[in-house]
């Protein structure tokens, strides 16, 4: 009977550790923004025991300028990873890492093959190189790739689950760049002047030429004297198709496209939007649409 009440005591006293080996919380990993997030959710897929989050509303856009919260710094506390675009998109990285020596970075440029950032007629720092890397699918296969590697090291013990979603994931990400190529091949026109420097990627990737750039900084007012540059570029290269972005006041380019007579059309650089799983594919299908009409008979 002792033995027995011995036995018991001892099961009772070991049923909350266990308890609180069962809610122990998830490994938390953070995304910097939107097109980050949405790549490493798929990487994530059905991976228990993590918690992916973006550290900026997904309505945040591009992060040139972005400056840290004081919200950001104390989830970045929590928080074991960040997942980074790189190429000079998160101008606060240092700042992250001297706080936070101990927060794995996992750097989705690696090994992408960076454009160098142009300024035509304005003093602007924008960095030495084009950060907007994800609009090219090949480029996004390459992210996809660089966050398997950083998120298996993070949970070794996931890793077979990690690395099966980054193949499955890049597979339908190769397919859809053979889906675009395809189009836009056939299209008979190939100029395209854009709202700010963010598709230089994507052009370069299917064999657009960005004839001209209304705004080096999508929020920032344009001078005249760039204004008058673009609108004698959009000229000389008779007149193509302007695209604005859904994220951004487009004031600018309805001014030259007031000026030269050019169509204006919408393509949408990925940078917001609802965060399903299939947002990078929904997003450059429906862009190719856009350019189907634009740049068709």
């Amino acid at each position: 009977m002792k033995r027995f009440a011995a036995a018991l005591l001892t099961f009772l006293l070991l049923l909350p550790l266990a308890g609180c080996g069962a809610q122990a919380e998830d490994i938390s990993v953070m995304a910097t923004f939107y097109p980050v997030y949405v790549l490493a959710q798929n990487v994530l897929n059905g991976v228990e025991g993590v918690t992916l989050s973006s550290m900026t509303p997904p309505s945040t856009g591009c992060l040139h300028d972005y400056q840290l919260l004081t919200s950001d710094m104390r989830a970045l506390g929590k928080a074991r990873a960040l997942l980074i675009n790189g190429a000079g998109m998160e101008s606060f990285l240092p700042d992250v890492q001297s706080q936070f020596p101990d927060l794995q970075i996992v750097d989705c440029s690696q090994g992408v093959e960076l454009l160098e950032e142009e300024h035509p007629g304005e003093d602007h720092d924008h960095g030495a190189y084009n950060a907007h890397i994800w609009l090219s699918p090949r480029n996004a296969v390459q992210m996809v790739y660089n966050l398997r590697d950083g998120l298996s090291r993070l949970l070794p013990e996931k890793g077979e689950k990690i690395a099966a979603n980054a193949e499955e994931y890049a597979a339908r990400l190769l397919a859809l760049d053979a889906e675009l190529a395809q189009a836009i091949s056939a299209l008979p026109r190939k100029k395209i002047v854009t709202f700010h420097e963010a598709f230089p990627y994507f052009a370069k990737a299917y064999g657009l030429e960005v004839a001209a750039v209304v705004a080096l900084e999508p929020d920032e007012p344009i001078s005249p004297r760039m204004l008058k540059q673009v609108i004698e570029t959009v000229r000389e290269a008779g007149n193509p198709p302007l695209f604005s972005e859904p994220q951004y006041e487009n004031t600018a380019l309805r001014t030259v496209a007031q000026e030269t007579g050019a169509p204006v059309y919408e393509l949408d650089p990925l940078v917001t939007g609802d965060g399903e799983m299939t947002a990078y594919e929904d997003t450059m299908r429906k862009n190719l649409t856009v350019l189907q009409e634009a740049l068709g008979e």
